[in-house]
């Protein structure tokens, strides 16, 4: 091992480098994806991961062709599609992870972190620091000397966050049409949004998701990453990708898009602190045209990327009834009860050719927000 090679594992071991900076400065030095690898201790995942895998059949039962879902899981229904998760659906999942291989799918908050503009700013505040503790001496059991000879002490934080920053999960309380609201499943705002958040439809009602998934890497077929700003992602760009990657959605899959913003996210300081590149770059997304193929021809679970819209900034085209400034929002979450799943990290993961792999998320169980939120969705492969 010469010493430029030497150095990129040490870079990489110390945080220095993302595993997809160092495959690709690998490649720059004419070291191919299994060879570095093989630098790291581990084995070539591409050829696993894309192969066709024996799984047991996971059909869905409220979809139809042509039509996706809509609302036909009763009047009292708060899953929508979610309805269609089932052990065999898990069990195809867990089919996918046969290297063993983890990647985490989620982006650091902190304070810093970028945000769409309709949404509140963060804090984290000390609400209890040890220091504090032994200065003001307000809490009398940590400088009794009877129970605490040793000065235990702890830090804790209260948080004041958006319900819609970093990985995240829209819920079917995040958007309505309609003067009045109208929600998913016919639910009106009287019956939905409160002073204290959302009595029903709030992303306490996600439950938890194994799937399998698939990634498309948009950025590496259209030779631009990240992809421009308001870059359209038509039907037939998900297809050539796809085609490059030698595999295809399958019904209920879950499909993560990758754009390229999550890497801009991580340059600034791994939490999105560069908000004027993070800005430059989200505004790539999927047209209504590829919502509508996604959701009606293939069948996918759950829609996501790597950018805080998943939907291109710009609507490049709208729904049969009317104009909406989130057409693919409008079209997926009210109307189809399909959640969006947005900032999603997938720069590991498509850095070593993984395509299809087990989705496994848990949201949190705040009760009354509109997204699940801060979250760290990983895939198994």
């Amino acid at each position: 091992m010469d010493d430029r090679i030497r150095e990129l594992v040490h870079d990489l071991r110390q945080g220095y480098l993302t595993r997809r900076g160092f495959f690709a400065k690998a490649a720059g030095l004419g070291i191919s994806t299994a060879a570095a690898l093989a630098l790291l201790g581990e084995r070539e995942t591409r050829t696993a991961a894309a192969a066709p895998v024996e799984t047991p059949s996971a059909q869905p039962r409220g979809w139809q062709r042509g039509r996706g879902w809509g609302w036909v899981w009763g009047p009292n229904d708060q899953l929508g599609n979610l309805n269609e998760l089932s052990p065999e659906l898990t069990v195809k999942a867990l089919s996918y992870a046969r290297a063993g291989r983890v990647y985490d799918l989620g982006l650091a908050y902190d304070r810093r972190s970028f945000r769409w503009p309709g949404h509140s700013p963060g804090e984290i505040l000390t609400f209890r620091s040890q220091q504090g503790e032994l200065l003001q001496r307000d809490l009398s059991f940590l400088v009794d000397s009877d129970v605490n000879s040793i000065k235990t002490t702890f830090a804790s934080c209260a948080l004041f966050i958006s319900d819609n920053v970093a990985t995240q999960c829209d819920s079917f309380g995040h958007i309505s049409f309609g003067d009045p609201p109208t929600f998913y499943n016919g639910n009106r705002a009287e019956d939905v949004l409160g002073d204290w958040g959302v009595s029903k439809l709030g992303a306490d009602t996600i439950p938890p998701i194994v799937a399998p998934a698939v990634a498309i890497d948009v950025a590496r077929y259209v030779g631009q990453d990240p992809l421009p700003s308001n870059f359209v992602i038509t039907p037939e760009i998900l297809q050539g990708a796809l085609a490059r990657q030698g595999v295809d959605i399958d019904p209920l899959d879950v499909v993560l898009i990758r754009t390229g913003t999550a890497a801009v996210w991580l340059q600034g300081d791994g939490v999105g602190a560069n908000h004027a590149e993070v800005t430059r770059y989200d505004s790539a997304g999927i047209n209504l045209a590829a919502a509508r193929w996604l959701v009606e021809e293939k069948g996918a679970l759950m829609l996501g990327s790597d950018t805080s819209g998943l939907e291109v900034a710009t609507p490049a085209d709208q729904l049969e009834q009317g104009t909406s400034f989130i057409p693919v929002h409008t079209y997926l979450i009210p109307m189809q009860g399909v959640h969006i799943l947005e900032y999603h990290n997938l720069e590991e993961v498509t850095a070593e050719g993984v395509s299809k792999f087990a989705y496994v998320l848990g949201v949190n169980k705040l009760k009354g927000t509109t997204a699940g939120t801060a979250l760290r969705p990983i895939g198994i492969a």
